[in-house]
């Protein structure tokens, strides 16, 4: 009998929840796809997702869920190739999964769960994510995702430490922690713990723990105990994503976050003065509504200004239903060119970064097929294979300007928290999979594969059964 295929577009939390759905859609000839609406454009990546996973198997069941299901079930219904529609609380249900209704897609704003049915392995990812958040309180004007979400809601620390300690007990020695606003954890709980909290007692409690991730963090809620824990736990891992999204104020009001450029860039310095080694990594939008060239070049200097060395890049896509959408449009095709530009300054500044570690001994966490991994502050390495899962201390032999090469010091793995802080030390490269995308390129192919991964949709990542 096939095995459930699970496409999972979007977020981390998308990843995570996959494995759980994995779980929870049992065995049969199913096909999942965990969809994303962040914008158009992820809509209707959805959509072709769906219409390929019907032509690869025609005679599969296929199940929509995700946020593009959540926000508008009813096109999603209307499609041929679907056969059900569940909703983002329903995908949760094992209830949901065994029910015969096409759609079940409840009122995503009254949602008040804080435990989510959760994966026991991640049997495709060396690295595991887990949940401790979900939803959103704040409204940026050009985002659709509490509507998708709901409410921003947490999963109470107990709950978290005991899946986390499952996790390493099956095996896994890195965990990324997600939530749709991460920074924003705690509020709803007795006592108001906040991440920084839960982070020291996932490490006082889970102590075989060795890597600790954190995913995207909004700065103006990185308090002192993060801070600290960010800047001096050799277990959490020296890479920081902010979500920055813009590097002029004016756009940056008018996007309705809460931060400005010059808040941006003195906790950069902060964050790099206190660790040196830490890597940052930046969402950005390229042509948002009214942006201008000057407020663009603001931009553009941020990536320098804050020295980003992983920077997801999006050309501003308009989402219906959002304020932004009703704003004074720049051009597609100039949006397109503005994107282009910070690619372009973001790889230049990337690379000399990792020609920086060339010569440094680094922690390495052995991912699919077992020929490269993420050192500590997720800078992509290649090296010959080792056991897929470990933490392997290797030495950086050289760079291609957007993956490090390494050779293993030895066979042993790498002790826990054994980063090595007076190295240079690391950063990050792919932003969510640690699925092997196949094998070690030939130089004679790496610059045209550099240009394939450029143009790949930043917001999709399938994980399959």
């Amino acid at each position: 009998m096939p095995s459930p295929r699970i496409i999972s577009l979007g977020c981390r939390l998308n990843i995570a929840e996959s494995e759980a759905i994995r779980a929870l859609a049992g065995d049969g000839d199913t096909v999942v796809v965990n969809s994303c609406a962040v914008t158009n454009g992820a809509v209707a990546e959805t959509r072709k997702a769906i219409r390929r996973a019907r032509a690869d198997r025609p005679d599969a069941q296929i199940v929509v869920t995700g946020c593009a299901a959540q926000i508008d079930p009813a096109s999603f219904a209307a499609m041929p190739e679907v056969d059900r529609v569940l909703g983002n609380v329903e995908k949760r249900s094992p209830a949901a999964w065994t029910a015969n209704d096409a759609v079940m897609v409840g009122d995503i704003l009254s949602a008040r769960e804080t435990a989510p049915q959760l994966s026991a392995v991640f049997a495709t990812h060396a690295r595991a994510f887990v949940e401790v958040q979900n939803g959103c309180d704040h409204r940026c004007t050009f985002c659709v995702i509490p509507y998708g979400r709901g409410n921003s809601r947490s999963v109470p620390a107990g709950a978290v430490i005991d899946h986390v300690a499952g996790l390493v007990d099956g095996g896994h020695r890195e965990v990324v922690l997600t939530g749709v606003d991460l920074t924003s954890y705690g509020p709803d709980l007795p006592g108001a713990p906040s991440l920084g909290l839960l982070v020291e007692r996932i490490l006082l409690h889970v102590p075989a723990l060795e890597r600790l991730r954190l995913s995207s963090l909004d700065g103006v809620e990185i308090d002192d105990r993060l801070f600290a824990l960010l800047t001096q736990e050799a277990r959490v891992m020296p890479h920081v994503h902010l979500s920055l999204q813009a590097g002029n104020d004016l756009i940056l009001k008018r996007m309705k976050r809460r931060h400005a450029r010059a808040d941006s860039v003195a906790l950069v310095e902060r964050l790099k003065t206190a660790r040196p080694e830490i890597a940052i990594g930046a969402d950005l939008i390229a042509g948002f509504p009214t942006e201008d060239e000057a407020m663009f070049a603001d931009t553009r200097a941020l990536i320098d200004d804050c020295d980003i060395v992983h920077a997801h890049i999006f050309p501003y896509s308009e989402r219906d239903g959002t304020p932004a959408a009703r704003m004074p449009a720049v051009p597609v095709p100039e949006r397109k060119r503005r994107a282009a530009v910070l690619r372009e300054a973001a790889a230049v500044r990337k690379a000399a970064w990792l020609d920086g570690l060339i010569g440094t001994t680094q922690d390495v966490l052995v991912e699919r097929p077992g020929d490269r991994g993420h050192i500590g502050s997720f800078a992509e390495a290649r090296f010959e294979t080792l056991a897929v899962g470990s933490v392997q201390r290797v030495r950086i032999t050289g760079s291609d300007g957007n993956t490090l090469f390494a050779s293993p010091i030895s066979a042993s793995p790498a002790k826990a928290g054994a980063q090595s802080r007076d190295a240079g030390n690391e950063a990050p490269s792919s932003p969510t999979s640690d699925i092997a995308p196949g094998p070690r390129p030939s130089p004679g192919k790496q610059q045209q594969q550099q240009q394939q991964q450029k143009q790949q949709q930043a917001f999709s990542q399938e994980t399959l059964a």
